[in-house]
């Protein structure tokens, strides 16, 4: 008389040859390693991690620097977005930050034109006007005299930091955030030709010796 398995699972079991055995054995172990690996992707070792989060700027921009543009120690930065917008500002280093008290006063009346009266509309950007990289965006006072900005780019002035006509002190807190300069847009064929006279991060901490 024939005695029945009654567990089906055991039954197929049973007839699994042994080399699909070991291979299934094989499979599991994979797995293991499978995840293993991507435990460590999901939830890397803390020590790798920054000590803080990249900004905003940080993240949607790459900084470059214009070190002694025109003079020694006018020193500027050029934040360039991935659409080709350039924010250009004072970098640390600046020579004015140098002078005790610090910035007083901006004035954007300079050259032909007041450059805070300049008005970009529309997404033709009429109005705009087209500078050189040596043309003067405005110059910034301190209590022993004042010193020229300029675009450091060639490409169309969109628009300046009028903010800082009454808040000049922005520039001696926060220069590299809301006391930046003013905003251009450069051709691309015109950025690639100056992006190689600027230079990084890194290298303007090891120029300037940060």
């Amino acid at each position: 008389m024939t005695t029945l398995n009654p567990d089906p699972a055991a039954n197929q079991e049973s007839q699994v040859p042994a080399v699909v055995k070991d291979n299934l054995v094989a499979i599991d172990g994979e797995g293991d390693d499978g995840e293993k690996e991507l435990h460590e992707l999901l939830l890397p070792n803390v020590n790798d991690l920054p000590l803080s989060p990249p900004s905003a700027m940080e993240f949607n921009f790459v900084t470059y620097f214009a070190p002694d543009f025109m003079k020694p120690e006018h020193d500027q930065y050029i934040y360039r977005h991935a659409n080709g917008l350039c924010v250009i500002g004072l970098a640390s280093g600046h020579v004015a930050f140098k002078d005790e008290g610090g910035i007083t006063s901006v004035d954007f009346n300079v050259g032909k034109s007041n450059r805070s009266e300049i008005k970009v509309t529309g997404k033709r950007k009429r109005n705009a006007q087209h500078f050189e990289s040596n043309t003067a965006l405005c110059k910034v006072c301190t209590n022993n005299g004042f010193y020229i900005v300029r675009c450091c780019i060639k490409g169309s002035l969109l628009e300046v930091n009028e903010r800082l006509i009454k808040q000049p002190e922005l520039l001696n807190s926060s220069a590299d955030r809301e006391g930046y300069i003013a905003i251009l847009m450069p051709k691309p064929t015109e950025w690639i030709k100056a992006k190689d006279s600027f230079i990084t991060l890194e290298e303007y901490k090891k120029l300037r010796q940060f």
